[in-house]
């Protein structure tokens, strides 16, 4: 009998150090390439200023465009697509993701001038716009779709997806953006930025938050789980 206790405890002993080297391998090789540190608030900053982002366009944005003298360039039923480009006829695909309605009747002007229509006068305004959402995915309590505000920031983000799961990366917080026309993003460290070390970066429609899962972690907590079943830590 003691001799089986032993050889059962010395099973689990070696079961776990492996699991633990193999889960330890995979966690170190799985680090995301985003920047982080300063460099990741230069791509997704701790504050913006609300009256110029309203102004901009977003993906979902609908558009009235009207091109004076030309109908059959005027609508009002233009739509700027998930990933912020724009078609419109003779002008083809444009980023307006990002750009304020001045900025893009200025590059319609300036394509339409080059080639086709003569001293063009355009005018865009925004007609409909969806409701500003972000998204939080991975190892969160409660991952989904959120409504952003002006005061939403990755802290409020992560409370609105009740909190970080027990095998989340804190130091993994992934906070993507498309920034004209282009997909960017960082990479945060949640416990710095609630211990006031770093700065609480913030949240904008459209931006896409995921959360890392640890390896080691999971992989532990499902050793656990599944000990009893092979009775390794069970005494007789």
């Amino acid at each position: 009998m003691i001799k089986r206790l032993m050889w059962r405890r010395l099973c689990a002993a070696i079961f776990a150090g492996s699991l633990g080297l193999a889960l330890g391998a995979c966690s170190t090789g799985g680090t995301s390439p985003l920047p982080q540190g300063a460099s990741a608030y230069e791509v997704i900053p701790e504050k913006v200023d609300n009256g110029e982002l309203s102004e901009r366009l977003r993906p979902g944005d609908r558009l009235s465009i009207k091109v004076f003298g030309e109908p059959e360039l005027s609508s009002d039923d233009y739509r700027v697509d998930s990933t912020g480009y724009l078609q419109i006829p003779l002008v083809g695909e444009l980023i307006a993701g990002g750009q304020t309605p001045r900025e893009l009747a200025a590059e319609i002007t300036r394509r339409l001038a080059a080639r086709y229509v003569r001293d063009p006068n355009v005018s865009v305004s925004i007609t409909d716009r969806p409701r500003s959402t972000f998204t939080v995915e991975g190892a969160v309590e409660a991952p989904g779709v959120f409504e952003a505000n002006p005061s939403t920031t990755l802290l409020t983000a992560m409370a609105q997806a009740k909190s970080p799961s027990k095998t989340a990366q804190l130091n993994e917080i992934m906070v993507f953006r498309t920034i004209n026309g282009r997909r960017a993003g960082g990479r945060f460290d949640l416990t710095d930025i609630r211990r006031g070390r770093s700065a609480d970066p913030q949240i904008l429609p459209g931006d896409t938050i995921v959360v890392g899962n640890s390896a080691l972690k999971s992989g532990w907590r499902d050793f656990l789980a599944a000990a009893p079943l092979f009775n390794i830590f069970t005494f007789f």
